[in-house]
């Protein structure tokens, strides 16, 4: 019977090594993000040739292209961001510790990840930023059409203020 419980258990703890599925594919979805979002960055900056070029009317309409593009690029390139940070975690926290992370001084700013709480943490962070860029694009293609509309958009403005003051604040601790 003891045999029979080494065998299992060895078994057990051998199959943390199926993880490495989750790390594997969201390295490449990381990389797609990358992709998608560097090909949105070649097409900003190829529109920038017509900011310069558009008359008055066409120009803010322009600006306004361009902004809500940079955030666009911005959330892409986050998102690539949290599908690395959960790859690196996940294999740090199943498989094995990165030699390579340790030795880099960038590694351990980065990295630091000894527990599912560690990851969990690091993650929230990163989701809570591309939720504030979220907003932000919403917020610029609303046009507030009444003082309530004008309100909400406040509202939801000093919500994430006071969200942003409170997550710092924990960060001190």
């Amino acid at each position: 019977m003891r045999t029979l419980e080494r065998v299992f258990e060895a078994i057990l703890w051998n199959s943390r090594f199926l993880t490495i599925v989750a790390v594997v594919a969201s390295l490449v979805a990381s990389l797609g993000m990358l992709y998608v979002a560097s090909v949105d960055t070649i097409h900003l900056v190829q529109s920038l040739a017509g900011y310069y070029d558009a008359n008055a009317s066409a120009h803010r309409a322009v600006h306004g292209a361009i902004v809500v593009s940079v955030a666009e690029i911005i959330d892409g390139y986050l998102f690539a961001l949290i599908l690395m940070i959960f790859a690196l975690g996940i294999y740090e926290l199943f498989i094995s510790k990165i030699e390579a992370a340790e030795r880099d001084g960038v590694g351990a700013r980065v990295l630091l990840i000894r527990s599912v709480d560690d990851l969990k943490d690091r993650l929230a962070k990163v989701v809570f930023l591309i939720l504030v860029v979220r907003y932000f694009e919403y917020a610029l293609e609303q046009t507030p059409d009444s003082p309530i509309a004008l309100l909400e958009l406040a509202a939801g403005i000093a919500l994430i203020a006071g969200a942003l003051y409170l997550t710092s604040r924990t960060d001190e601790r």
